[in-house]
């Protein structure tokens, strides 16, 4: 087996050039030819700002691909030879992860790209050694960040500045607090179908964690960010304290895929702590149609505090078995 950092600066670059590609997009197009729908794919809706994401990271994949052997897996991709035995590695690709805020010029987007060792099909989630994601910013910031991990060795984390071309690198620190008051956490619920009871659940963990609101009092806030590499990235700064992302179990349109989520990795290093709904390893395979429910807490006591009272909102409605 290859050494996995021989990865890290290829995919790094990569990364690089297709933000710099979308940035120039949207800088070119107006957000009626952006939003356009370019076609739908089995596991979601593929937008025209997608397609400039899509072909740039294919291309520069192909390049790395005369070094190393490797089956691609991404979202609005083509199947790839995934029955290749003799393929070192297994590489999954989210080419843009939060486009409907970033063709609305809403926040920042991410590529998120994780690499495994190649177990063919059994290939999971859990088997990431090696993580990247990078901010596409909108078009007027100018600072773009870039996070990668490679398991067991930390984070690491490089600030860039798209206006004068510096760069500077900074440590994550995932939130110390003990408890979700006055912090952010989230249960996700982005698109209709099931809000209802997802607000529901939402209440119930916060009520059950820090009373009753009080008259003019804000127990604490959330943030629904329409991108699960940007919701790992605000846990992995200590922005937010817990998120959820529960829209598997119920049954609704569309969900989080293993692509999404592939940066786990990056969260678990900075001490994040990343789980199923369960309370489980995400030990989901590397494809694009799986649907992934999944928790993150800041640290180990929101865990304490959270998980519980998570896993009792599930059971009462019969979404989890006891």
């Amino acid at each position: 087996m290859a050494d996995v950092q021989e990865l890290l600066e290829p995919i790094r670059a990569i990364h690089n050039r297709v933000r710099d590609a979308v940035v120039a997009a949207c800088e070119r197009q107006d957000v009626e030819e952006l939003s356009g729908v370019d076609r739908e794919a089995a596991s979601d809706t593929i937008y025209s700002i997608d397609v400039v994401s899509e072909q740039t990271i294919q291309n520069l994949f192909e390049d790395l691909r005369r070094q190393h052997r490797f089956v691609l897996i991404g979202e609005g991709f083509d199947e790839d030879s995934q029955s290749d035995a003799a393929a070192e590695w297994r590489v999954i690709v989210d080419p843009i992860d939060g486009t409907r805020g970033l063709m609305y010029q809403k926040r920042s987007a991410w590529i998120l790209t994780g690499v495994a060792p190649n177990r063919g099909s059994e290939t999971s989630l859990d088997d990431i050694v090696l993580a990247v994601q990078t901010e596409i910013p909108i078009v007027k910031q100018h600072l773009s960040d870039q996070l990668w991990a490679i398991r067991d060795q930390g984070v690491r984390a490089e600030r860039f500045n798209r206006l004068t071309g510096e760069r500077k690198s900074f440590r994550p620190r995932a939130s110390q607090a003990g408890t979700i008051a006055h912090g952010f956490a989230t249960v996700s619920r982005f698109f209709p179908g099931a809000r209802d009871v997802l607000a529901a659940i939402d209440e119930e963990i916060v009520r059950g964690a820090l009373g009753p609101v009080q008259p003019g009092k804000a127990h604490c806030f959330e943030d629904q960010y329409i991108s699960t590499g940007g919701q790992l990235y605000e846990l992995i700064m200590g922005h937010d304290r817990f998120v959820a992302d529960i829209r598997p179990l119920m049954g609704i349109g569309i969900c989080c895929h293993p692509y999404d989520v592939c940066t786990a990795l990056i969260a678990r290093e900075a001490g994040v702590i990343v789980t199923d709904a369960a309370g489980q390893s995400l030990r989901v395979p590397l494809d694009v149609r799986t649907d992934v429910a999944w928790a993150g807490f800041a640290n180990s006591r929101i865990r304490g505090q959270i998980e519980p009272l998570l896993k009792a909102a599930l059971h009462k409605r019969g979404l989890m078995q006891q």
